[in-house]
């Protein structure tokens, strides 16, 4: 079985987040970068499948040379080689459409994404690789079983599980739940070494609209200060509550 896993490059989320050029421009200066989450728990399953059952796993992800650490980080979990297309991640429509091209070229039989990214939360990538690759397509998984074409997931719906039957081949959303974050894998010496030795390709973007801008970026209110009431005055303490923070 051959998996594609994509990878987006995202800010950690302890990275203190600002914007330039008028609020339209995200401030890189000083943010640390780590692998997408939702994706990071994805690779791991695509490892499981490597140790499980032969899986081959190839990384993708679409951006700069400054994305390349966090694809040798991939590579030094375990995944066998990597894919780097060489473009700015305009919107998701432009990145779906540079995925599709590699798992059309690449035939793979199971593709692997994180179902948003944490930094825009666009939460498009998945799907739209899929309508534009043919494949069938499952979001929001928490569990997936292959035998043979079969595949056997859950997805997380709202109030409950659904369990689904589907075939090869097949892009899923994934989310934490696939694996456990105890299960995450955190590479070790030999998994760094032996990733310099991996295959890193890159290649070049096919030419494909930016469908969406980002016009303005705002941070959110900043908290207000506490104000602390003596547990003796219930009546200021509801009038506050109704009045001034409107939660009742």
């Amino acid at each position: 079985m051959k998996i594609l896993v994509c990878i987006s490059h995202v800010p950690d989320t302890t990275s203190k987040i600002n914007f330039t050029n008028n609020d339209t421009e995200f401030d890189t200066n000083g943010v640390q970068y780590v692998i997408n989450p939702n994706d990071e728990f994805g690779l791991t399953r695509a490892i499981w499948f490597q140790e499980q059952q032969g899986a081959t796993v190839t990384v993708v992800n679409v951006g700069g040379p400054e994305t390349e650490p966090t694809l040798r980080k991939a590579l030094a979990i375990g995944a066998n080689e990597a894919i780097r297309i060489n473009a700015t991640p305009t919107d998701g429509f432009f990145v779906a459409k540079q995925l599709a091209e590699v798992v059309k070229n690449g035939v793979y039989d199971l593709v692997i994404a994180g179902k948003e990214s944490l930094d825009y939360n666009g939460g498009m990538v998945p799907g739209m690789t899929a309508a534009l690759s043919g494949y069938n397509f499952l979001n929001s998984c928490i569990d997936i079983a292959v035998d043979g074409n079969n595949v056997k997931a859950v997805r997380e719906i709202d109030g409950g599980k659904e369990t689904v039957s589907t075939s090869l081949p097949l892009i899923i959303g994934t989310q934490k739940g696939i694996v456990e974050e105890k299960d995450l894998r955190i590479p070790n010496m030999r998994g760094i070494m032996t990733a310099r030795t991996k295959p890193l390709n890159i290649t070049e973007a096919v030419d494909a609209p930016a469908n969406t801008k980002a016009v303005k970026f705002e941070k959110p209110a900043p908290k207000s200060a506490i104000k602390m009431i003596s547990p003796d005055n219930l009546d200021e303490l509801i009038d506050l509550l109704h009045n001034e923070a409107k939660v009742i």
